[in-house]
């Protein structure tokens, strides 16, 4: 069975699927309060394709991420692959946030870094909420590839 990665983190999907997320980023953030909008303001006033090369850095690291419980998914196959996210939600975002947390250690943007870590609190509870959202994107393209795949 290909991987996520392999799934999604390459070509023609890619793009796509980052285009796709960063749409959602901007969708839940655009829902969020003054702090989170005036925050994601400045990160994108920082570097205008900040976001997009964010998402494209980090896409195969949050991948990886989900690759466990796409293989537990996959074994069972009980619900659709979104269902199975959204109900490990909780799980799956504090996965997803320790790519985020170790890329912001590293980071030398100092601005950002300072914002990411000062809003960190809040983000798994963001995360677990953007969800359904982003679980659905993903399994969009999953069966997008797939089909394309038995083509």
């Amino acid at each position: 069975m290909p991987t996520l990665v392999e799934q999604l983190g390459t070509e023609p999907l890619r793009p796509l699927v980052i285009a796709d997320c960063v749409a959602l980023i901007d969708t839940q953030v655009k829902a969020k309060g003054f702090m989170i909008k005036s925050a994601y303001a400045v990160i994108k006033g920082i570097k205008k394709k900040f976001v997009p090369e964010v998402v494209d850095a980090l896409l195969d690291d949050w991948l990886g991420k989900l690759q466990p419980h796409y293989e537990k998914w996959s074994a069972a196959k009980q619900s659709s692959f979104s269902d199975y996210l959204v109900a490990r939600s909780e799980d799956v975002a504090e996965d997803l946030l320790s790519v985020t947390d170790a890329r912001a250690e590293k980071t030398s943007h100092t601005t950002a870094k300072k914002m990411y870590f000062k809003m960190r609190d809040g983000a798994k509870k963001n995360v677990s909420e953007a969800m359904p959202d982003l679980s659905s994107t993903l399994e969009r393209h999953l069966i997008s590839q797939q089909t394309a795949a038995t083509v």
